[in-house]
């Protein structure tokens, strides 16, 4: 038996949450395109082209939460589930892009640095500060459940970031008159946007490579196994992630030579206690007897939960 509630619901509160960020994202896009244009503010136009990379990446996230939600089929019979974890590979990978290219317009704007009309600008960016600020909060109970709602929550993060960014240079400005302090500031958000990225596209790529969870020590799972009667040793353990939240393993237990009946008592005993104590709830156990020769496999059929 396996529990999913939690995963599906989830996932539908952080499809609600992207929706309304996406319609956020759409208008603040076109509201900082028309200031910047007005403004001549460069920071303004780039901001606004960081909105549409997140437009983009929130549509991808909300399709991923849509594909994931499929059943399972003869052919995959986990089903659609990384489907999350490609959307959120693909959203890191986008969020590296784009700390390159704001790399490359601040070394730009440092050779030149634009004139610009700052109060229109710094009015600007205070609207957008707020929108992206509804935005966090709206993902923030959903987004560390799930890697894929969490690269869109990074993209709304590294928005607020660079919001206060344009409004800490437009002030700067209104006050100094030093204009090479956006092209300074921009990195600064450049480099907090690339640290959150590295951080989503590390664990997709573990998640693909089907490492064993951080949070999930092999060695503690083993030791609580062998604590049950009946089994006497534990080996060939693998522990994976199937998505955010659902998490799986298989492995060999050495039981005491004992009646085929008692197996499926020992299974679920297994069963519990790695669905209450580690949140595994995909287990595949193969039952070995200590008196068979070289471990072979004796008569007890493996059993899936």
């Amino acid at each position: 038996m396996h529990n999913h509630d939690d995963h599906e619901n989830n996932s539908a509160a952080g499809s609600r949450a992207l929706k309304i960020n996406l319609i956020i994202a759409a208008v603040i896009m076109i509201v900082e395109v028309i200031g910047g244009l007005l403004s001549n503010s460069l920071a303004l136009v780039g901001d606004a082209g960081h909105m549409l990379v997140d437009c983009l990446a929130i549509g991808i996230s909300l399709l991923a939460l849509y594909i994931a939600r499929r059943p399972a089929t003869a052919t995959r019979t986990f089903g659609f589930h990384r489907a999350e974890i490609l959307a959120a590979l693909a959203n890191g990978t986008t969020l590296i892009l784009l700390s390159a290219f704001i790399f490359y317009e601040a070394y730009q704007r440092i050779q030149t640095p634009p004139e610009v009309h700052t109060p229109l600008m710094l009015v600007i960016a205070i609207i957008g500060l707020a929108a992206n600020l509804a935005g966090i909060i709206l993902l923030r109970r959903t987004g560390h459940m799930n890697l894929n709602i969490r690269a869109a929550f990074w993209h709304i993060i590294g928005d607020s970031i660079s919001s206060v960014g344009v409004i800490a240079a437009a002030i700067i400005m209104m006050i100094t008159g030093w204009r090479i302090a956006d092209p300074i500031i921009a990195m600064v958000i450049g480099l907090i946007i690339l640290w959150g990225a590295v951080q989503l596209v590390r664990e997709s790529i573990d998640i693909l490579l089907e490492a064993a969870p951080k949070q999930i020590p092999v060695e503690k799972v083993a030791a609580a196994l062998k604590e049950i009667e009946g089994i006497d040793e534990i080996h060939d353990v693998h522990i994976w992630t199937i998505s955010s939240g659902i998490y799986a393993m298989s492995a060999h237990l050495v039981v005491t030579d004992l009646m085929v009946s008692k197996s499926t008592e020992i299974i679920e005993k297994a069963h519990h206690v790695l669905a209450n104590d580690f949140n595994i709830t995909h287990t595949t156990f193969q039952l070995e007897c200590q008196t068979c020769p070289t471990n072979n496999v004796c008569g007890l059929s493996p059993k899936e939960h």
